[in-house]
C-alpha cells in the first residue's frame, strides 16, 4: 500500500461502496464459530482480507485485551490504524467479533431480501457479524480505490455479548486518540443509539447444610430453599423484572441457578448469577442492594431442628456505566448527516442493554452506535435484512472518508439497494 500523505483536496462526492461485495463479506463471516472467547477465526479472516487489499502488518494490531477477561481466548482487539490522506480529526469505526453461543453452526443462506440461517437450531451471527462486514468492506474500499480519508482507526472487539470486555480493556493509546468514534451493532441503518442503561453483575454463592432428605430432612438446611424464598421475594416487591418504584426505573434478572445432585438430598449448595440495570446509577445500586438482602434475609430463614442456619457470599462488580451523548456531539451530526444524505431520517435511541460504546464514552471516546439491518437477535429466528445492511455500509464508508454531507449516486435512487457499483 502506498504511503499516505495528507493534501488539500477532499473529495467532492460521496464513494459508493461495493455492495456485492459487502455482500460476500457478511456471508462469509457469518458462517465463520467464533462465540465469545472464541474469536481468533474471525480476526483471522478479517486480517487475511486486509492484507491481501495491501494493508502493512505495521498497520495492523492485535492486543492483549484478551489476558484480563474472565473467559480468555486466543486472540484480542483486532485494531487497523491508517494515516489520513486529507486533513480532519481522527475517525473511528468499531464492531465487536463475537456471537452468542445459539450462532456457532450457523449457515447463512438469502431468502429474498433477507439472511437466515439454513439450519434452523442456530441464530444467523449477524450480530455482530454485519457490522464486522461493514466496517472491514469500508477498510477494503478505501485502501483497494485509495480513497481520499482523514486520519482512521478501525477496531474489532472481542467478548462484547458476555460483558464488553474487550470495549473495557482495549489500551486507548491503541487507538490513536480518534475524536470521532461510530460503532456498529443492531438495529435499522437509520437508528443512532446515543445513550445506553449501566449493569451491575453479581455472583451468589448459598450454603446450606447437606441431610438425607427421606430420613432426617429437618437436620438440612436447604440452599435451593433460600434461593426460592430470596426470589420470590424479589417479585413479590416489585425488584425483579420491570422495576418502576416513584418514578425511577430500571430491570433485574437472576439468570442462572445452579446447584443440586439428588433428589434425597437436602442440597447443600446453590451457585447465581445475577443482574441489575438502570440509567440511573444511584437507582441502579439500590436495586442491588435490594437484591443482597433479599438473599441474606432468606438465609435467615431456613433452619434446621438444631438452629442451623445457611448463609451467603455476594460478589459483584459494575459491568459498565450508563452514558448520553449531549445532542451536539460531533460523532452524532456526522452520523445524522450520512442517514440523511442518503434520504433516510435518522432516529435517535437510548438502549437498555449494554454496547462496546458504553466503555469507549466512559473512556473520553465519544461513541454512537448504527444499525446493521440485523432482526430478532439472539434468537433462532434471527435474520438480516441486506437493504438495512447496504444502507449501513454506504453509512460506513460515508463516516470513513468524511463525506458524509455530500452527494452521491446513491442519494437520488440512481444505485439500487440490491446492486453494488460495478453492477450499473
Amino acid at each position: 500500500m502506498a504511503k499516505s500523505v495528507p493534501n488539500d483536496s477532499p473529495p467532492s462526492t460521496a464513494p459508493e461502496p461495493d455492495l456485492r461485495e459487502a455482500t460476500a463479506l457478511v456471508m462469509s463471516l457469518m458462517a465463520i464459530p467464533g462465540k465469545s472467547g472464541e474469536e481468533a477465526g474471525v480476526a483471522e479472516f478479517i486480517t487475511k482480507s486486509l492484507r491481501s487489499a495491501g494493508v502493512p502488518k505495521h498497520a495492523l494490531e492485535s492486543d492483549n485485551a484478551h489476558q484480563h477477561t474472565p473467559l480468555g481466548s486466543r486472540t484480542g482487539n483486532l485494531i487497523l490504524k491508517l494515516p489520513g490522506t486529507v486533513a480532519g480529526p481522527r475517525r473511528m469505526l468499531t464492531s465487536h467479533m463475537d456471537t452468542v453461543p445459539i450462532c456457532v453452526g450457523s449457515k447463512p443462506v438469502k431468502r429474498g431480501r433477507h439472511v437466515r440461517s439454513a439450519d434452523s437450531t442456530t441464530g444467523l451471527g449477524a450480530d455482530d457479524r454485519a457490522g464486522v462486514a461493514a466496517t472491514l468492506n469500508a477498510a477494503l474500499e478505501i485502501v483497494k480505490r485509495r480513497l481520499p480519508h482523514p486520519p482512521l482507526t478501525f477496531c474489532w472487539f472481542i467478548q462484547e455479548e458476555v460483558g464488553l470486555f474487550g470495549a473495557r480493556h482495549v489500551r486507548k493509546s491503541s487507538l490513536g486518540s480518534p475524536q470521532l468514534a461510530f460503532n456498529w451493532d443492531g438495529g435499522a441503518a437509520n437508528k443512532l443509539t446515543v445513550g445506553a442503561t449501566g449493569g451491575y453483575r453479581l455472583q451468589i454463592w448459598i450454603q446450606g447444610r447437606a441431610s438425607h432428605a427421606g430420613a432426617a430432612p429437618e437436620k438440612g438446611v436447604s440452599a435451593i430453599a433460600i434461593a426460592s424464598l430470596a426470589i420470590a421475594s424479589l417479585v413479590r416487591d416489585g425488584w425483579h423484572g420491570d422495576i418502576q418504584k416513584d418514578g425511577r426505573r430500571g430491570t433485574s434478572n437472576v439468570g442462572i441457578i445452579q446447584g443440586g445432585d439428588a433428589t434425597n438430598v437436602v442440597t447443600e449448595k446453590v451457585y447465581l448469577k445475577a443482574e441489575a440495570r438502570s440509567h440511573d446509577p444511584t437507582f441502579r445500586q439500590e436495586i442491588v442492594g435490594r437484591i443482597e438482602a433479599a438473599f441474606r434475609q432468606a438465609a435467615e430463614q431456613v433452619r434446621s431442628s438444631e438452629g442451623v442456619t445457611g448463609s451467603v457470599v455476594i460478589k459483584g462488580q459494575l459491568d459498565y456505566e450508563s452514558f448520553k451523548l449531549p445532542d451536539d456531539q460531533p460523532c452524532v451530526l456526522a452520523a445524522e448527516g450520512a442517514i440523511r444524505a442518503l434520504g433516510r431520517t435518522p432516529v435517535r435511541a437510548i438502549s437498555n442493554g449494554g454496547l462496546d460504546a458504553n466503555w469507549l464514552s466512559a473512556r473520553g471516546i465519544p461513541t454512537v452506535s448504527l444499525g446493521c439491518g440485523q432482526l430478532e437477535q439472539h434468537t433462532t429466528r434471527e435474520a438480516l435484512d441486506l437493504d438495512e445492511f447496504h444502507q449501513a455500509c454506504r453509512v460506513a464508508l460515508r463516516l470513513a472518508t468524511a463525506t458524509e454531507n455530500l452527494g452521491g449516486p446513491e442519494a437520488n435512487g440512481a444505485v439500487d439497494a440490491g446492486k453494488s457499483r460495478s453492477a450499473k
